[in-house]
Protein backbone atom coordinates (compact mmCIF):
# COMPACT_ATOMS: atom_id res chain seq x y z
CA UNK A 1 0.00 0.00 0.00
CA UNK A 2 2.79 2.41 0.91
CA UNK A 3 4.67 1.56 -2.24
CA UNK A 4 1.53 2.14 -4.28
CA UNK A 5 1.02 5.63 -2.79
CA UNK A 6 4.68 6.52 -3.35
CA UNK A 7 4.47 5.43 -6.99
CA UNK A 8 1.20 7.32 -7.49
CA UNK A 9 2.74 10.47 -5.98
CA UNK A 10 5.78 10.08 -8.22
CA UNK A 11 3.59 9.69 -11.32
CA UNK A 12 1.60 12.81 -10.39
CA UNK A 13 4.78 14.87 -9.79
CA UNK A 14 6.39 13.68 -13.05
CA UNK A 15 3.18 14.33 -14.97
CA UNK A 16 3.07 17.87 -13.61
CA UNK A 17 6.69 18.47 -14.55
CA UNK A 18 6.18 17.16 -18.09
CA UNK A 19 3.05 19.30 -18.53
CA UNK A 20 4.84 22.38 -17.18
CA UNK A 21 7.87 21.93 -19.41
CA UNK A 22 5.64 21.20 -22.43
CA UNK A 23 3.68 24.40 -21.82
CA UNK A 24 6.89 26.35 -21.36
CA UNK A 25 8.33 25.01 -24.62
CA UNK A 26 5.09 25.73 -26.49
CA UNK A 27 5.01 29.25 -25.03
CA UNK A 28 8.60 29.95 -26.02
CA UNK A 29 8.08 28.48 -29.49
CA UNK A 30 4.92 30.53 -29.98
CA UNK A 31 6.62 33.77 -28.94
CA UNK A 32 9.62 33.14 -31.15
CA UNK A 33 7.52 32.39 -34.22
CA UNK A 34 5.66 35.72 -33.88
CA UNK A 35 8.78 37.78 -33.14
CA UNK A 36 10.48 39.39 -36.16
CA UNK A 37 14.08 38.40 -36.88
CA UNK A 38 16.27 40.83 -34.88
CA UNK A 39 13.23 43.09 -34.50
CA UNK A 40 13.28 43.81 -38.25
CA UNK A 41 9.91 44.89 -39.66
CA UNK A 42 11.18 46.60 -42.82
CA UNK A 43 9.50 44.70 -45.66
CA UNK A 44 10.67 44.44 -49.27
CA UNK A 45 8.43 46.81 -51.23
CA UNK A 46 9.84 49.76 -53.19
CA UNK A 47 10.78 52.79 -51.11
CA UNK A 48 11.80 56.38 -51.95
CA UNK A 49 12.60 59.65 -50.22
CA UNK A 50 14.34 62.99 -50.41
CA UNK A 51 15.04 65.41 -53.22
CA UNK A 52 17.58 66.01 -55.98
CA UNK A 53 20.98 67.29 -54.82
CA UNK A 54 24.15 68.58 -56.48
CA UNK A 55 26.43 67.08 -53.81
CA UNK A 56 28.53 64.47 -55.65
CA UNK A 57 28.92 60.86 -54.61
CA UNK A 58 32.49 60.29 -53.44
CA UNK A 59 32.58 56.79 -51.90
CA UNK A 60 30.73 53.49 -51.72
CA UNK A 61 31.55 51.05 -48.92
CA UNK A 62 29.98 48.00 -47.31
CA UNK A 63 29.71 46.56 -43.82
CA UNK A 64 28.49 43.46 -42.03
CA UNK A 65 26.27 43.40 -38.95
CA UNK A 66 24.74 40.57 -36.92
CA UNK A 67 21.32 40.95 -38.55
CA UNK A 68 21.97 42.68 -41.91
CA UNK A 69 24.56 43.66 -44.51
CA UNK A 70 25.05 47.35 -45.29
CA UNK A 71 25.94 49.53 -48.28
CA UNK A 72 26.90 53.16 -47.57
CA UNK A 73 26.90 55.86 -50.26
CA UNK A 74 28.83 58.94 -49.09
CA UNK A 75 28.43 62.40 -50.64
CA UNK A 76 30.57 65.57 -50.47
CA UNK A 77 27.70 67.68 -49.13
CA UNK A 78 24.04 67.28 -48.20
CA UNK A 79 22.23 64.59 -50.22
CA UNK A 80 19.02 62.81 -49.18
CA UNK A 81 17.29 61.70 -52.41
CA UNK A 82 16.96 58.04 -53.29
CA UNK A 83 14.65 55.32 -54.56
CA UNK A 84 15.22 51.59 -54.04
CA UNK A 85 13.26 48.52 -55.12
CA UNK A 86 13.70 44.96 -56.30
CA UNK A 87 13.83 44.47 -60.06
CA UNK A 88 15.89 45.04 -63.15
CA UNK A 89 18.42 47.85 -62.96
CA UNK A 90 19.42 49.81 -66.04
CA UNK A 91 22.48 51.97 -66.64
CA UNK A 92 21.96 55.75 -66.42
CA UNK A 93 21.82 57.36 -69.83
CA UNK A 94 22.31 54.11 -71.80
CA UNK A 95 19.46 51.87 -70.64
CA UNK A 96 21.48 48.63 -70.56
CA UNK A 97 20.33 45.92 -68.13
CA UNK A 98 22.77 45.27 -65.27
CA UNK A 99 21.31 42.02 -63.91
CA UNK A 100 23.43 39.78 -66.19
CA UNK A 101 26.54 41.34 -64.63
CA UNK A 102 25.37 41.43 -61.01
CA UNK A 103 25.90 38.46 -58.68
CA UNK A 104 23.03 37.31 -56.45
CA UNK A 105 19.60 35.73 -56.51
CA UNK A 106 17.85 39.14 -56.48
CA UNK A 107 18.81 42.67 -57.53
CA UNK A 108 17.96 45.92 -55.77
CA UNK A 109 17.90 48.89 -58.14
CA UNK A 110 19.31 51.89 -56.31
CA UNK A 111 18.78 55.34 -57.81
CA UNK A 112 20.52 58.14 -55.96
CA UNK A 113 19.24 61.65 -56.64
CA UNK A 114 22.75 63.07 -56.82
CA UNK A 115 25.55 62.94 -59.41
CA UNK A 116 28.79 60.95 -59.37
CA UNK A 117 30.61 63.91 -60.93
CA UNK A 118 31.55 67.41 -59.83
CA UNK A 119 30.51 70.82 -61.22
CA UNK A 120 33.10 70.48 -64.00
CA UNK A 121 31.67 67.05 -64.93
CA UNK A 122 34.78 65.19 -63.70
CA UNK A 123 34.03 61.79 -62.15
CA UNK A 124 34.09 61.71 -58.35
CA UNK A 125 34.17 57.90 -58.02
CA UNK A 126 36.92 55.65 -59.41
CA UNK A 127 34.78 53.15 -61.34
CA UNK A 128 33.11 53.13 -64.74
CA UNK A 129 29.64 51.97 -65.70
CA UNK A 130 29.36 48.21 -65.20
CA UNK A 131 32.27 47.94 -62.76
CA UNK A 132 31.97 46.39 -59.32
CA UNK A 133 32.03 49.15 -56.71
CA UNK A 134 32.51 46.97 -53.62
CA UNK A 135 33.85 43.58 -52.62
CA UNK A 136 31.13 41.48 -50.95
CA UNK A 137 33.24 38.35 -50.41
CA UNK A 138 32.15 36.56 -47.23
CA UNK A 139 28.97 38.55 -46.70
CA UNK A 140 25.87 36.66 -45.57
CA UNK A 141 23.34 38.54 -47.77
CA UNK A 142 25.19 41.04 -49.94
CA UNK A 143 26.64 39.60 -53.17
CA UNK A 144 27.56 42.54 -55.40
CA UNK A 145 27.44 46.32 -55.90
CA UNK A 146 27.65 47.33 -59.57
CA UNK A 147 27.93 50.95 -60.73
CA UNK A 148 25.25 51.80 -63.27
CA UNK A 149 26.53 55.24 -64.17
CA UNK A 150 25.52 58.82 -63.54
CA UNK A 151 23.61 61.12 -65.85
CA UNK A 152 21.59 64.32 -65.45
CA UNK A 153 22.10 64.38 -61.68
CA UNK A 154 21.05 60.75 -61.02
CA UNK A 155 23.38 57.87 -60.11
CA UNK A 156 22.42 54.19 -60.37
CA UNK A 157 23.67 51.01 -58.72
CA UNK A 158 22.61 47.39 -58.98
CA UNK A 159 22.95 45.77 -55.55
CA UNK A 160 22.97 41.99 -55.79
CA UNK A 161 21.70 40.09 -52.76
CA UNK A 162 21.25 36.40 -51.92
CA UNK A 163 17.43 36.55 -52.18
CA UNK A 164 14.58 39.06 -52.00
CA UNK A 165 14.83 40.02 -48.33
CA UNK A 166 13.62 42.93 -46.16
CA UNK A 167 15.59 46.16 -46.47
CA UNK A 168 15.61 49.72 -45.20
CA UNK A 169 17.12 52.97 -46.44
CA UNK A 170 17.94 56.03 -44.33
CA UNK A 171 20.06 59.18 -44.44
CA UNK A 172 22.82 60.18 -42.03
CA UNK A 173 24.62 63.52 -41.83
CA UNK A 174 28.39 63.69 -41.47
CA UNK A 175 31.21 63.26 -41.17
CA UNK A 176 31.73 67.01 -41.32
CA UNK A 177 29.68 68.50 -44.16
CA UNK A 178 29.26 65.13 -45.86
CA UNK A 179 26.11 63.01 -45.87
CA UNK A 180 25.42 59.30 -46.31
CA UNK A 181 22.56 57.28 -47.74
CA UNK A 182 22.54 53.86 -46.07
CA UNK A 183 20.99 50.64 -47.41
CA UNK A 184 20.62 47.71 -44.98
CA UNK A 185 19.46 44.30 -46.24
CA UNK A 186 18.38 41.74 -43.62
CA UNK A 187 19.93 38.29 -43.49
CA UNK A 188 16.51 36.62 -43.33
CA UNK A 189 12.77 37.06 -42.86
CA UNK A 190 11.06 36.21 -39.56
CA UNK A 191 12.33 33.11 -37.78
Amino acid sequence: MRLRRALLALVVVLGGLVAGVGGLVAGVGGATAATPYCGITWGSTAKAGGTLSTAPLIEVRTGQHDCWDRVVFEFAGPADGWSVGYGETYTEGQGLALSPYTAGGAVLRVSLRAPAYDAGHAATVPYRTGEHAANALGYRTLRDVVFGGSSEGYTTFAVGVRAQLPYRVFVLSGPGTHSRIVLDVAHQWQQ
